[in-house]
């Protein structure tokens, strides 16, 4: 009984054909939503701003693992203003703090947030 070598092989082109045109059927149907996200997504998708989560991701790499001071200063009880706060994240300092490491929309909320650590 001898079998035909040629059949596995045009079932498995037949299965590759079938499976790229219902995948570009699908990829047809999801394009608008696929644009949507390309141009800026949608109001669901953004994420609120947590002031503690950004320092515990951005700020302990200098100011230490609980904001205590390690390579700069404390930022426990500063003794600034929110005002002052603000205008650190947005200029920076001469000793060595960059400026604009807080998106512009943010910088009144993490001022607002460090003010408060005591």
């Amino acid at each position: 009984m001898k079998r035909n070598a040629i059949v596995p092989y045009i079932l498995i082109m037949v299965l590759g054909l079938g499976l790229i045109f219902f995948l570009g059927i699908k990829g047809i149907g999801d394009s608008k939503e696929i644009a949507k996200e390309q141009d800026g997504g949608t109001q669901e998708e953004t994420v609120a701003f947590e002031p503690e989560e950004f320092a515990n991701t951005t700020c302990i790499t200098c100011h230490g693992e609980n904001l205590e001071g390690a390579g700069a200063p404390s930022l426990h009880g500063t003794g600034l203003s929110e005002d002052e706060i603000a205008d650190i994240l947005v200029n920076g300092t001469d000793g060595g703090m960059p400026g604009g490491l807080v998106n512009p929309e943010n910088v009144e909320e993490m001022a607002a947030w460090i003010a408060e650590l005591k």
